[in-house]
């Protein structure tokens, strides 16, 4: 077991070089089969090349579904991803507070973007309640001098 264990890591880790090095359909062919076997690295990294059509078609469907289940996964940067989508528009219907749903949980889990983007929501009150409190407290956690 440790075995294929120690392929599927080789796998991934081949993948994500391939993405980061910018490989984008050796990436796409290497991360595809683990994206749809459920591992989150590989959903992630596939629904932004659908998304974006690099070394693929451009597939909004394809990105949202693997976006979304790394996001459920607990991804933090998948959990951002989805709250962009939701945010923008982009490969779903916009809904605001869906994107204060899943941007809460990417910032909590310390994404200063996350944390940036739910500070602005607050001040603007888009997706939920205007809140400077609240925004403060956000722009505090990614870092920002008091507002």
């Amino acid at each position: 077991m440790s075995e294929s264990i120690s392929d599927l890591d080789m796998e991934l880790a081949s993948g994500i070089a391939a993405f980061e090095s910018k490989q984008f359909s050796r990436a796409a062919g290497l991360l595809s089969p683990l994206a749809e076997a459920g591992h989150p690295e590989a959903q992630y990294r596939v629904a932004i090349m659908a998304q974006n059509g690099l070394g693929m078609h451009p597939n909004a469907l394809l990105a949202y579904k693997y976006m979304k289940a790394a996001a459920k996964a607990g991804l933090a940067v998948a959990q951002h991803g989805l709250g962009f989508m939701y945010m923008e528009g982009e490969c779903t219907e916009k809904d605001a507070t869906k994107a204060v749903e899943w941007l809460t949980k990417a910032a909590e889990q310390g994404l200063a973007g996350s944390q940036t983007m739910l500070a602005i929501m607050y001040e603007e009150g888009r997706g939920v309640a205007k809140d400077l409190e609240e925004a403060r407290k956000w722009y505090r956690l990614a870092g920002f001098d008091e507002r």
